[in-house]
């Protein structure tokens, strides 16, 4: 997940239809035990902040291994280097995180580095480190890994030590000669929802609204029939291991979680007639409220159209599914979210009067829709020396908008 809010900051921050999970992918992972204390003691020690420097590499070790350059990991792990390019986790710092660190680097530098504990957490990736209650350059500073992002020794490396889940059945280590960066020490906490809170789970404490943390995934996990079942965070987002953590912002993941349908009273009416439809949403295979967080929304829309498919005039009934919150996160001004295993409902009546009149239905993610709003201020007010970056950003979010489900339903 690409979001920055991690704390709040002035303006400078008859079924007709039914989508279901993908029978053709794989059965997500299900641990059916608790994280032991040992897998807990790992995660806590991993993602301890801040990340300290790698320091120097063993001797050993030649330019390649003591890289942490994604494309060095990639030399001999293709894949995931290619699935990692194409997700959110390379583009955390995309110019909607540097347009705002431009200003925010400057005004208020506190945040700014809690921005890049998560969007870039490692100790090379941080361009100023504080000393002596003043700020001064990072001696180990890499300016082409701070662009890259989350990059894979954000997850992978402690002081030059691998690390990741354990080896795949039937997976043979090599013996004899020593293994590049002397092999990876492997521990099944890669395989927890835990490994993901460092990011994606504010703490007890943590900046919250109307009562509810602002980032709050994992524990509504913990409370959801796919917690109860075992099925880890990267049993859906990580497929088969995959490292393409793919969520609201990617169509097919979204269809794969919902159940949608909608039905009639009956399929043919008369003018005059009032027709009753009623659309239904579950989440079987959403593992946490749909959506999480508060930068999506889901616009779900029903209408009259005629026989040239114009809108009849105050036929519309809208509803919204989301988190929704001001731009200065003043306060909830709605939770209209779908809880784990709960359900959305929309019951549609209107009287038909004339004939060829059809009922439409449109549900639309808008993935981005508080950044849309966020950038759009901040361009209004003044974004400083990251407005150019700031209005690629805004364009991102309104080109990320998808329809998930489009009927029409032939009436009279």
């Amino acid at each position: 997940m690409a979001w920055t809010l991690l704390r709040p900051t002035a303006m400078s921050l008859l079924s007709l239809a039914l989508l279901g999970a993908d029978s053709s992918a794989p059965p997500p992972t299900v641990l059916r035990h608790g994280i032991s204390a040992a897998e807990r003691a790992f995660v806590d020690r991993h993602w301890a902040r801040p990340i300290p420097p790698q320091g120097p590499a063993p001797e050993r070790f030649s330019p390649l291994e003591r890289s942490l350059a994604p494309k060095s990991c990639g030399t001999c792990h293709p894949a995931q280097l290619a699935d990692w390019s194409g997700s959110l986790h390379a583009r955390s710092m995309g110019p909607g995180m540097t347009g705002q660190l431009v200003e925010m680097a400057r005004t208020d530098p506190e945040t700014a580095w809690s921005c890049l504990s998560c969007h870039a957490p490692l100790a090379e990736q941080t361009p100023d480190v504080e000393r002596g209650g003043r700020t001064v350059p990072n001696p180990v500073f890499d300016a082409a890994l701070h662009a890259e992002g989350l990059v894979c020794a954000a997850c992978h490396v402690r002081r030059h030590q691998r690390f990741g889940p354990p080896a795949r059945a039937g997976h043979q280590a090599a013996s004899g000669e020593r293994l590049p960066h002397d092999g990876a020490i492997r521990t099944t906490a890669f395989q927890r929802s835990e490994f993901c809170t460092s990011c994606h789970q504010f703490p007890p404490d943590g900046f919250a609204l109307n009562g509810k943390l602002l980032a709050n995934t994992y524990q509504e996990w913990r409370a959801s029939p796919a917690g109860t079942r075992g099925v880890q965070c990267q049993g859906c987002h990580m497929p088969d291991r995959r490292h393409l953590w793919r969520g609201i912002h990617d169509l097919d993941t979204v269809k794969s979680g919902l159940q949608i349908t909608l039905e009639t009273a009956r399929p043919r009416h008369r003018p005059g007639e009032r027709v009753q439809a009623t659309l239904t949403i579950t989440t079987p295979g959403v593992g946490h409220a749909f959506p999480t967080y508060v930068t999506p929304l889901v616009r779900v829309r029903a209408e009259l159209v005629d026989a040239q498919r114009r809108p009849v005039p105050g036929s519309l009934e809208e509803r919204l599914i989301g988190r929704q919150v001001p731009i200065d996160l003043s306060r909830e001004i709605a939770d209209t979210r779908i809880p784990a295993g709960g359900r959305f409902t929309l019951r549609y009546a209107r009287r038909l009067d004339q004939a060829g009149l059809a009922l439409r239905v449109t549900i639309t993610v808008l993935p981005d829709e508080f950044y849309t709003r966020f950038f759009e201020s901040l361009l209004r007010t003044g974004a400083g020396a990251g407005a150019g970056e700031i209005r690629q950003a805004l364009e991102a979010t309104r080109r990320s908008v998808f329809v998930i489900f489009d009927r029409e339903v032939p009436l009279t």
